[in-house]
């Protein structure tokens, strides 16, 4: 994108700061009036006036750059130019060499310097719910005429310089579209006010001169800044040169200079079809220099308002935290650099937020190859690629809200593969208990971290739940037997006063994730994916059966002692076990019926032959007074 330029104006290499002032008419005498040593040059003639002597300035410059820099007056000074138009208005001209320091920025002490203290991601202290009101009216405000008019319609409900700019700020980003078509073809046109104003239409400069023009005539000093940004397009580890791709606003208030892109406030565009969206972005209003150095390089490194100023190099080797990351509430990530190489197949990410926050990540599109565990504050992420050469990680954040939004994104740079570490494809994220477990309803789980081992293929896991909360858990692997009908038939599942017991069974030997799904039982809808453990088992002996079928009336405070293979060996005599609660009989049913008796200890026991049969099931009569038996449990039996 090529910055407007024209045939009258100053080269962007230099900085102008104006000033205007209606010259008072005709006060004090010629005496009070008299040159004074430390006064500044005054001319007649206006801007036109102010314009000559630009020119000359310019020339001097020109000639200095190939002339004896003796000879040169004063090349790095700044020049200030006043003139007078035949009303009496004062004009005063600062201009400045390029990256000189203009002088209301000496007269004013820049921004805190970076690295940003996480005080505020303003610029200035701000309580966002003054503007509520001001902000309702001014989205609503609509165009009548001209700009004139608009703005003074803007101001009816703006009392301050930071209310004017916040009014002009909301009607901009609520009102004007990034017009893409006019951005590709680079159509001047598309960022004149008049234009602007017509369409609602404009780019990046239309933004920015629209911003600066509403600002002066509300009063309120504004400069539009061009830069390097990284935007629409911008690639992880980019380098940037030539002409600027984008503008933005600086906006004086409060004795210092300010921040902020109308641009980027508006809405966004969508990569895959590169329509824009209105989506208002607080962000970028009043940003605190720390913060909008991230995306923002300036052509002058003093409108970074950063001492010290950061380099073209740095900007384009710093970590980029999109303006997500920072509205969700994060506050730093580790590590800081964009591309990341693997250490020994493995590549950590830990990322520290203010408050608890859920995180998912990608690996080129895919949520697979990871551990993401949650933490109170943050996160943790270990990422393993299956292959090597270059990979793209993309993190989202939550939040308040029900979007995940992307935060971060890295290159991997992976040059080994650890072909042990082979994730199953099923391990969706969080991986272990946290804070969020414990706010769906689990409470102090046995396995507080996110992986267990297992040498013998069986583990146990339980946790307290909340009254009135339901528990469902599968097992998932990439290989074997499993499959959707049969992956919570390796999991056999027991309540135990308050507490929920899950005995687990591995079919073989590798890594398996047991994910644990929550549901409110006076609640309609299904249940809710909270976590899940990663199992691993290295033992190749390691085959066990599924536990038995378990129906609906299988009851919550049962226990099953024996057998808890669901697969009986033929032609045997098999003891049962179990504790069943508010049961008036109990039986076995195969080719024949056992009863089974109750013992001093309040356990159903008995024994029953699988001889004849291919299915066993345990049934009870749950009232005395009636003949119905039902179905709890089911058994499979060995072909013979």
């Amino acid at each position: 994108m090529e910055l407007k330029k024209d045939s009258n104006a100053v080269s962007i290499d230099m900085l102008l700061i104006v000033h205007s002032e209606k010259r008072r008419a005709a006060q004090g005498t010629h005496s009070d009036r008299q040159a004074d040593p430390g006064a500044l040059p005054q001319r007649k003639g206006g801007l036109q006036g102010i314009r000559n002597e630009i020119r000359k300035w310019q020339k001097i410059e020109e000639n200095g750059l190939c002339g004896n820099l003796a000879e040169k007056q004063h090349p790095q000074q700044t020049q200030v130019i006043t003139s007078y138009d035949n009303q009496g208005t004062q004009l005063t001209v600062e201009v400045h060499p390029r990256d000189a320091m203009p002088q209301l920025l000496k007269k004013f002490s820049l921004a805190k310097p970076y690295p940003w203290d996480r005080s505020s991601l303003k610029s200035m202290p701000l309580d966002l719910r003054q503007f509520e009101k001001l902000d309702a009216y001014a989205s609503q405000v609509t165009v009548k005429s001209g700009l004139d008019e608009l703005v003074n319609d803007l101001l009816q409900e703006a009392h301050s310089d930071l209310e004017r700019v916040r009014a002009i700020w909301i009607w901009i980003c609520h009102h004007i579209e990034y017009d893409v078509e006019a951005a590709q073809e680079k159509d001047r046109q598309a960022f004149k006010p008049s234009n602007i104003l017509q369409t609602q239409k404009t780019n990046c400069d239309g933004y920015a001169g629209l911003f600066e023009k509403m600002c002066r005539i509300a009063g309120v000093q504004c400069v539009t800044v061009p830069g390097y940004s990284k935007g629409f397009g911008y690639q992880t580890g980019q380098s940037f040169s030539g002409e600027f791709d984008h503008a933005w606003n600086a906006v004086y208030l409060e004795g210092r200079w300010h921040l902020l892109d109308s641009t980027w406030g508006s809405g966004l565009l969508d990569t895959t079809t590169s329509k824009f969206t209105f989506l208002y972005n607080e962000f970028y209003f009043l940003t605190h220099p720390a913060l909008f150095i991230e995306d923002h390089f300036p052509d002058n490194k003093n409108w970074q308002l950063l001492k010290p100023p950061q380099s073209l190099r740095q900007f384009e080797n710093n970590m980029y935290h999109k303006s997500e990351f920072y509205n969700k509430g994060m506050l730093s990530a580790h590590p800081e650099t964009p591309v990341i190489r693997t250490v020994n197949g493995k590549a950590t990410i830990t990322i520290e937020s203010c408050a608890p926050t859920l995180f998912m990540f990608m690996l080129n599109g895919k949520q697979e190859h990871g551990l993401l565990s949650l933490q109170k504050n943050g996160m943790k992420l270990e990422v393993y690629p299956p292959t090597m050469g270059t990979h793209k990680l993309q993190i989202f954040a939550k939040g308040n809200s029900d979007i995940y939004s992307s935060v971060l994104e890295y290159t991997l740079k992976c040059n080994y593969v650890d072909l042990g570490i082979q994730l199953p494809a099923e391990l969706h994220q969080p991986v272990g208990p946290s804070w969020f477990s414990e706010q769906m309803g689990i409470l102090k789980p046995s396995h507080p971290d996110p992986i267990i081992h297992t040498s013998d293929g069986r583990c146990c896991v339980s946790f307290g739940v909340e009254e009135g909360i339901s528990v469902l858990a599968s097992l998932h692997g990439d290989d074997g037997p499993i499959t959707e009908e049969t992956q919570r038939r390796y999991i056999f599942q027991l309540h135990r006063e308050k507490r929920i017991e899950l005995k687990v069974q591995l079919p073989h030997a590798g890594k398996f994730a047991l994910k644990i799904f929550v549901k409110k039982r006076q609640e309609p809808g299904n249940y809710v994916f909270v976590f899940n453990y990663l199992l691993c088992c290295t033992n190749t002996k390691v085959n066990w059966p599924m536990f038995p079928e378990s129906f609906g009336n299988w009851g919550q405070d049962n226990e099953l002692l024996e057998p808890l293979s669901g697969v009986l060996p033929a032609n045997r005599n098999v003891s049962f076990k179990l504790k069943l609660h508010g049961v008036a009989k109990a039986l076995v049913k195969g080719q024949d019926t056992w009863p089974l008796t109750l013992n001093g200890e309040g356990y159903w026991e008995g024994s029953c032959s699988t001889a004849g049969c291919q299915e066993v099931y345990v049934m009870v009569l749950e009232n005395a007074n009636h003949n119905f038996y039902s179905y709890i449990l089911k058994y499979k039996v060995n072909d013979q």
